[in-house]
């Protein structure tokens, strides 16, 4: 009897290890969890942004003829007309600008403003082309363009990104110390993966501006030369007439641009 149940003590024991290793292997095997990896940040165009630019202007001016005949300020014998040269010259421009994006989507809109130093103020030659019945000499001064020698423009951006491309269009009001005008253009910018200056970002674009003021000048009162009448006496001050000079003082403005982007990445 005795041995019987050793028997069974013996059996019960072994179909108990049997089932409780059989459960173990069923059990899931406990691994380490994967290492975090954080994601990469979106990059956005949104927020301010400030920086510096460099470039080159052209000048497009285009004085009108000036129709001289006697009277207030022409003396008796004069008569002809002046001719300006179409004065189109070149030159540096350089500033700093401010601004900010917002991003919708694929879309940029922004405003941006900025101030530059010109270096494009030439002087006007003139040519006498004398009339029939013209009696003496008549030596043309030299004319002021009265082109600025600083601008500054506030203007509205629309644009599209791509990543960190930016394409868009620009366009507002320009301003010099004594007229107004208007701007327009576009340009292309780049997002670096560099970070300088506290900024989320540095960006590197290239724009195109057309720009035109409104310079319109009566010149009543300019000395415009000199006239020596036939039959002696001294050269005398001839003095403008009325008339419009149209100088229309319009530039094309072609500008690199490096900006210091702040706020979100």
């Amino acid at each position: 009897m005795r041995k019987c149940v050793s028997s069974l003590l013996v059996a019960t024991a072994i179909s108990t290890l049997a089932f409780s290793a059989a459960s173990a292997a069923d059990l899931p095997v406990r691994a380490a969890p994967p290492p975090y990896i954080p994601p990469v940040p979106v990059f956005t165009w949104t927020g301010f942004y400030a920086g510096v630019n460099a470039g080159w202007g052209w000048r497009d001016s285009d004085r009108e003829p000036v129709f001289l005949a006697p009277g207030p300020g022409i003396p008796a014998g004069l008569a002809g007309t002046l001719i300006f040269n179409n004065n189109d010259d070149g030159g540096f421009t350089g500033g700093g600008q401010i601004g900010y994006n917002y991003q919708i989507g694929s879309f940029v809109v922004g405003v941006e403003t900025d101030i530059q130093w010109a270096d494009t103020d030439q002087n006007f030659d003139a040519v006498f082309i004398p009339a029939t019945g013209f009696a003496g000499s008549f030596v043309p001064g030299v004319f002021n363009s009265n082109a600025p020698e600083w601008w500054g423009s506030v203007r509205g951006r629309l644009g599209v990104a791509f990543d960190r491309v930016l394409v868009y269009a620009t366009g507002g009001l320009a301003y010099t110390d004594d007229s107004t005008g208007w701007a327009v253009g576009g340009g292309v910018e780049w997002a670096l993966p560099v970070n300088l200056f506290g900024s989320s970002a540095v960006t590197f674009g290239l724009e195109g501006l057309w720009l035109g003021f409104d310079d319109d000048d009566d010149n009543i009162g300019q000395s415009i030369g000199t006239f020596t009448p036939v039959g002696g006496g001294g050269p005398v001050a001839v003095v403008a007439p009325a008339f419009d000079n149209d100088d229309n003082n319009d530039f094309f403005v072609a500008r690199a641009k490096l900006n210091f982007k702040f706020g979100t990445y």
